[in-house]
């Protein structure tokens, strides 16, 4: 009897060391065993939330802009590897219009749930002209309350985050 629950108390333990790393790489987090005894060299660590450092070691396409971070997570892209007709929007976003279609500067819902999570009326959205097309095409910029930017050329399927001034 004495093995047999020997036996249950090895699996039990097992069973909750993978749950812990399971819930620490899901989550993000970093898993350290706290110091115990006084003078030891063994520190605690936990994650600090905030955007991901600007530098070459974000990892390429997660570059930030100089003055909106990216909040999502999404890979980027430079303003001035978009196409013209987007610099285009862009350019009137930054001028307040006028727009050249009646749907510009509506409410974009996100319902897609690929951009960040936010309350209704947070994003817009804005046409990017596809030459060729006779409507609107599928080609839009969202933009968010906190000024950042997304350009999505396949209506909503896919996401990057603008970076401008580069």
């Amino acid at each position: 009897m004495n093995r047999s629950r020997s036996k249950l108390v090895a699996f039990a333990g097992l069973v909750i060391a993978v749950v812990v790393l399971v819930v620490a790489m899901v989550g993000g987090g970093t898993l350290t065993a706290p110091s115990s005894a006084p003078g030891s060299n063994v520190q605690t660590t936990t994650p600090v939330p905030g955007p991901a450092p600007s530098s070459p070691s974000a990892g390429p396409g997660r570059a930030e802009t100089t003055g909106v971070a990216n909040p999502s997570g999404l890979l980027s892209i430079n303003a001035s590897q978009l196409p013209a007709e987007a610099r285009q929007t862009l350019a009137l976003i930054a001028k307040g219009g006028p727009y050249p279609y009646d749907r510009d500067g509506v409410n974009f819902g996100n319902f897609e749930g690929l951009l960040p999570k936010k309350s209704g009326g947070f994003y817009k959205e804005y046409t990017v002209p596809t030459p060729g097309e006779s409507d609107r095409g599928a080609r839009r910029i969202i933009v968010g309350k906190d000024a950042a930017k997304y350009y999505t050329p396949d209506h909503y399927e896919s996401f990057k985050f603008i970076v401008e001034g580069k």
